[in-house]
């Protein structure tokens, strides 16, 4: 097993949240209260499959200097065009999120954009290794076209060479990696868990990621749920000028509250950051929860409506949008 540093979220071999109040409630980082909820035969249906009209923008379309061009594939995924920076999140394009092809949660949703309708990719970022946020498959067809570099957190990068590459930074937590083109990666806190069987739960770290560029800043929050950490980030690393925040997968809330935020709980997050705009993500494409699917959408919309239009959104999926990252 491999020996991590020693820290307030690692005892050297396995990673943890550090405690809120004295205690962390176990909710989804704990096995068997997740397979009590998933054998209960008491969650809402969604629909078998949502077919949305084509998605407006151009994911290749020129950004104008001071603007960051998000394409919203779904779920995790975006990608993010940021000055002469092409970067790609949590890509997920397979039927399932899954070991198998022929089982596990199945999307509702096909990808908003294809591969192919994308530009090249010189920077992929992996927040951590469940496996709707790490599909090998979809990684090794980014691999074989573009060959581009890959961040994750530390203990990721063992999996992330069975897509093909040895291009990988594994971060800690406020470690950061500068690339070629100047732009700076930071690993941030986040509060959340990993697995990807039932004998390798922790050993891996979680994580968002600050990326920084000519005194602009985007913060993709990967998963996670409520906490102090986001004004822990805002404190060290400066408010960012775009967040992009999980929104969904957070019924029921005494198992998904520790690990995922709900929509009001992300609207705290982005006043805690600071955060100039904000983007939600993390919901409507793969039933993983509760919650209706288009809940987190309605919700979030109720609670920003006092809020100057923009400031805290979602797109449609496949949706290419120029947000503009100044004041």
């Amino acid at each position: 097993m491999t020996v991590f540093p020693i820290s307030d979220h690692c005892d050297g071999r396995v990673f943890f949240n550090p405690a809120l109040d004295g205690a962390l409630p176990q909710g989804a980082s704990s096995l068997m209260p997740i397979l009590r909820w998933r054998f209960s035969g008491s969650r809402t249906r969604w629909p078998r499959r949502i077919v949305d009209p084509p998605p407006p923008g151009d994911p290749r379309a020129p950004v104008a200097a001071g603007d960051a061009g998000v394409t919203f594939i779904g779920h995790a995924g975006f990608h993010l065009r940021l000055g002469a920076l092409s970067v790609l999140t949590d890509p997920v394009w397979s039927e399932r999120c899954s070991p198998v092809a022929w089982a596990g949660p199945k999307r509702v949703r096909a990808p908003g954009r294809r591969l192919d309708e994308l530009p090249r990719i010189g920077v992929v970022l992996i927040s951590h290794n469940h496996y709707d946020h790490l599909d090998l498959a979809s990684l090794r067809a980014v691999v074989a076209r573009d060959d581009p570099a890959f961040v994750t957190p530390l203990g990721n990068g063992a999996l992330l060479a069975h897509a093909g590459t040895r291009r990988v930074t594994e971060l800690d937590w406020y470690r950061s990696h500068t690339l070629p083109c100047g732009a700076r990666i930071t690993a941030t806190p986040a509060r959340h868990f990993s697995a990807r069987t039932p004998f390798d739960r922790n050993q891996a770290l979680w994580a968002g990621f600050a990326i920084e560029w000519d005194a602009r800043r985007v913060l993709f929050a990967g998963d996670s749920g409520a906490g102090p950490h986001w004004a822990q980030i805002r404190e060290r690393l400066g408010p960012p000028d775009l967040a992009l925040l999980p929104i969904g997968a957070y019924d029921p809330r005494f198992l998904m509250q520790a690990v995922h935020m709900d929509p009001e709980e992300a609207v705290t997050a982005h006043h805690a950051l600071a955060a100039r705009r904000s983007i939600g993500m993390h919901f409507g494409t793969v039933q993983l929860t509760d919650e209706p699917v288009d809940e987190p959408e309605a919700r979030l919309a109720a609670r920003v409506a006092d809020l100057p239009p923009g400031t805290f959104t979602t797109l449609a999926f496949g949706e290419t949008r120029h947000v503009p990252l100044g004041a």
